[in-house]
This record gives structure tokens, C-alpha cells and sequence, in this order.
């Protein structure tokens, strides 16, 4: 693609992601769909590109004040992640002049908020509740995720699965904690990869995997994923089990259920089901109460965890969102626990660093159910799933995983035991 045809196609889609109507994933997804024409390269610096300009928003907006010509256009050149040649080839001469000006402005000379990022509502309680740990976690939230893949353990284990992916020649490491995990190199085309298709490897944080692991499924067992969404955990659990027992992928969403169905046929779980739920109190939901062994709560919440591979989300949510959220998750957590046998385990979590979402919900939790659930302390949990480190992702009886320490996506869990009647 011509230099003038590609930035004038960031242009379009940063323009249509600042719309802020729909999750950043999908806009560019279907942007994609309508630009067949693109290549791998292209696509990569037109994503890349836009979700540069959602993480630095304030910031590229009080550059780009000091030039002229379209906003979009602007911020294309301010947050460009392409070929440097392919940039200078589209500019005009004022143009360039004027992006080696701001590039050269001193970022620490700015204004914090022009330095966080963040809306001021996340950025207040933030910085209340990290103290001196604000500005690196703000710093690591800036920053693209990497790519971590769980191993399908119902196939095949760590080291193979590695020594199989070197062979076709990714770069590729065991997560530092996850027993389960995989960190790959750069960006590789994995759908092409055998060991993709043949369903040894699925993508996931490894953040996410260890919240999984915190349910400790077992064989034979009966284990209900309540907020399952397209089933990465879903498909952890059914690992765990190695494909015995029943596994019920509870969501309200029958697309994000629909997702699930190819990467369950890749796994080769049979032990999955899918059930598409109204809401909390569906009776199928009700039938199953006190008849399963292990309940993971993957609550519904702001997601505010996850903005690395998110950026829009801090500019797409609120503090009314937030409020209405944590009626929704005291909901879910009560409909989940009834699902419980004695001695059952069950596990809240959510990919949200705040505090109104997590440790608020959990203490909640305690108050009102006292008398049939009882906190079982999560370090414990975690070394027995073989977690490395598990120290180290642990605050109180809680996991608490931050993007800055220890490298994950951001993630926050509790676990109780039902008591026996």
C-alpha cells in the first residue's frame, strides 16, 4: 500500500475508535473485514497505531493542539508504531517539522495527568490505593501486553509443547508462575502453527490461567464455570479434569457462548456444556443447587485490569458504571454460592484492580454468609496447583496480580469452602 493510502487508513480508524461506541477489538476487527486489501504488516501498524492513541489520549490531544489539518491525521503521526520511512514518505514538509517538535517536547516536564493517562475518577482511586506503586503501575498499563499461552494439559504437557513450538521456530519461555504457561515472543501468525490446530495451545493471560488453577478442578468432578463468556477458563477447567466429569459454561450471551464452540472442538473436550442463562435466577441455574464441587465467578466488571490489550476501556467506563456493576456482582456471587455442595469450592474473581469490585465484594461476601462459607486462605491454593512464587501473588487471604508486579494482566480473586450443613 502507498505510504499516503496507509496513514490516510489509520486516519479512518483512529476517527472511527474514538468514537467510543464499541469495544476497540471489534471496531477494528470490522474495519479489517472491510479492508480486505491490507496485509499482515499494514493491519498491524493500523491496530497498533490506533491503540497507541487510546493509551495516550490526553496526551497526543495536547500535542496535537499546536498543529493543523485533521485531528485524526494528528494523532496518526503522534502515536505512529510503523516503518519510520513509510511515515516520512506520507508527511508533508510542515509536517514533519512539527512532529520533531513535539517529539521532542520532555515527557516528565508535563502535568501528571498528561503523564498517567487516566481519567481523573480511575486515576483518584488509583493512586489512593497504590501510594508509591502509581506511577510504575501507570507506566506498565502504558505498555502492550505479551503474548502467553496456557497448554492444554488433556494433550500434551509444558516441556513438549515448548520443544513443538521451537521446532517450528517461536521463540517461546515457561511463565514465571503458571505451571500451565507459555510466553511467546513478538507476534506469530499461531493459527498457521500445527500445534494451534491441533488444539495444544490456547491463548490466554497468564494471570487469567491462575484464577483457573485457584478452583483446583479435579477429575470426575462436577464444576460450573458461571461467567464463561467464548470459555478460556472454561477450557482450563475442562484440562484440570482431564475431559472426565461435567463442566457447565453458564453466560447470558449466546454469541459469546457461540465462540466457545471452535476452540472446544480444537481442545477435545468432551466434558464441556454450554448453557445460554437469562440471568442469575434461570432455573437451570436453580436445579443444579447444592450438587457441584468447584464454582469459579469470573464477575462481570469494568475490566479496568485488562487495558493494555484494552486501552479504550478507561475512556469507555465510569464512576456510574462502576456503581451499577456492584450490584450486579453481590447478584452473581449469591446465585453462584447456592450452587455449592458442602465442602465445594468456590471462587469470586474479577480482571479489575479496584477495590469497590474486589476485596468490597469479598468482605461483603463474609458479612452475609458467615454461617455456610467459610475464606480459605488463596496461597495456600495456589501451591498446591503448583504455582511457582505464589508468595509473591498473594495479599492476605487474596490473589492480587498487578500489571507492574508481577507482570500480569490485572486480576483479583478470593475462594471459600461451603461449610457441611
Amino acid at each position: 500500500m502507498h505510504p499516503n493510502a496507509l496513514l490516510e487508513a489509520t486516519t479512518e480508524l483512529v476517527h472511527r475508535v474514538l468514537r467510543l461506541e464499541h469495544p476497540a477489538d471489534r471496531v477494528v476487527s470490522d474495519f479489517f473485514r472491510e479492508s480486505r486489501a491490507l496485509g499482515a504488516r499494514e493491519r498491524h501498524t493500523l491496530a497498533d497505531t490506533a491503540y497507541a492513541v487510546l493509551r495516550e489520549l490526553p496526551l497526543l490531544r495536547h500535542l496535537a493542539q499546536s498543529g493543523s489539518g485533521e485531528m485524526e491525521r494528528r494523532l496518526a503521526l503522534l502515536a505512529w508504531t510503523g516503518n519510520a520511512g513509510f511515515l516520512r514518505a506520507a508527511m508533508s514538509d510542515t509536517e514533519s517539522t512539527w512532529l520533531v517538535r513535539c517529539q521532542a517536547v520532555p515527557r516528565d516536564s508535563l502535568p501528571a495527568p498528561l503523564r498517567h493517562n487516566l481519567p481523573d475518577w480511575f486515576a483518584g482511586r488509583m493512586q489512593a490505593q497504590l501510594g508509591d506503586d502509581f506511577w510504575p503501575w501507570a507506566e506498565s498499563i502504558a505498555l502492550p501486553a505479551p503474548l502467553d499461552l496456557r497448554v492444554n494439559v488433556a494433550k500434551a504437557g509444558r516441556d513438549e509443547t515448548l520443544a513443538r513450538l521451537r521446532a517450528a521456530g517461536i521463540e517461546a519461555e515457561p511463565t514465571p508462575y503458571s505451571p500451565v504457561g507459555l510466553r511467546v515472543a513478538g507476534k506469530p501468525a499461531l493459527q498457521r502453527l500445527d500445534v494451534f490446530n491441533d488444539g495444544w495451545i490456547e491463548v490466554q493471560d497468564e494471570g487469567s490461567q491462575l484464577l483457573a488453577l485457584l478452583a483446583g478442578a479435579r477429575r470426575g468432578e462436577m464444576v460450573a464455570d458461571f461467567c464463561a463468556g467464548a470459555g478460556g477458563k472454561t477450557l482450563a477447567l475442562g484440562a484440570q479434569m482431564r475431559n472426565t466429569g461435567r463442566l457447565y459454561a453458564f453466560d447470558i450471551s449466546g454469541h459469546r457462548l457461540a465462540a466457545l464452540k471452535p476452540r472446544l472442538a480444537r481442545s477435545g473436550l468432551s466434558n464441556v456444556y454450554p448453557v445460554q442463562i437469562a440471568h442469575e435466577r434461570d432455573d437451570r441455574i436453580k436445579r443444579l443447587a447444592g450438587k457441584i464441587d468447584r464454582v469459579l465467578v469470573d464477575a462481570p466488571c469494568t475490566g479496568l485490569g485488562t487495558l493494555r490489550r484494552h486501552p479504550d476501556l478507561k475512556w469507555r467506563q465510569s464512576e456510574a458504571a462502576l456503581a451499577a456493576l456492584g450490584d450486579t456482582q453481590r447478584r452473581i456471587l449469591d446465585a453462584a454460592a447456592r450452587l455449592l455442595k458442602p465442602g465445594g469450592r468456590l471462587v469470586y474473581a474479577t480482571c479489575s484492580p479496584l477495590v469497590e469490585e474486589d476485596e468490597q465484594i469479598a468482605i461483603e461476601f463474609d458479612a452475609t454468609h458467615a454461617d455456610s462459607f467459610s475464606r480459605l486462605p488463596v496461597l495456600d491454593l495456589l501451591q498446591r496447583a503448583q504455582v511457582a512464587d505464589a508468595e509473591a501473588l498473594v495479599s492476605g487471604n487474596d490473589l492480587r496480580l498487578w500489571t507492574h508486579r508481577p507482570g500480569t494482566d490485572g486480576f483479583f480473586a478470593a475462594a471459600w469452602e461451603r461449610c457441611a450443613s
